[in-house]
């Protein structure tokens, strides 16, 4: 397992090699994803990206907590967070298990701009 985190700039750049845009429309293309995803999230709604899993907002209500240094109750305010859950399939593919099935992601491509 290596201990290396993907960044905005990595996603971009994957974009860039895979899709041959410009970097400029690779970067708005990743920054356009992602903000509809937040943007769906913050109204509350669900995100549903399949074969690869879920986003959702939970509500959390108010709790006490317990300041762990000093044992003292502290209330801890209600507020919504939020959840992924991983799909089967990407469970699987984490895994080492290979799923024939579905078409890969570039098979889809290739068939979608055949079109």
């Amino acid at each position: 397992m290596t201990d290396k985190t993907v960044r905005r700039v990595e996603l971009y750049a994957a974009v860039y090699k895979k899709l041959s845009l410009s970097r400029a429309e690779s970067a708005a293309m990743v920054e356009l994803v992602l903000k509809e995803i937040t943007d769906t999230l913050v109204r509350g709604e669900t995100v549903k990206l399949s074969s690869f899993g879920s986003f959702m907002v939970r509500k959390k209500s108010r709790r006490i907590g317990r300041n762990p240094k000093t044992g003292t109750l502290v209330p801890i305010l209600p507020r919504r967070v939020i959840a992924f859950k991983p799909s089967a399939i990407l469970k699987q593919q984490i895994n080492g298990r290979r799923i024939s099935a579905k078409k890969s992601t570039s098979e889809l491509g290739s068939s979608a701009s055949a079109r």
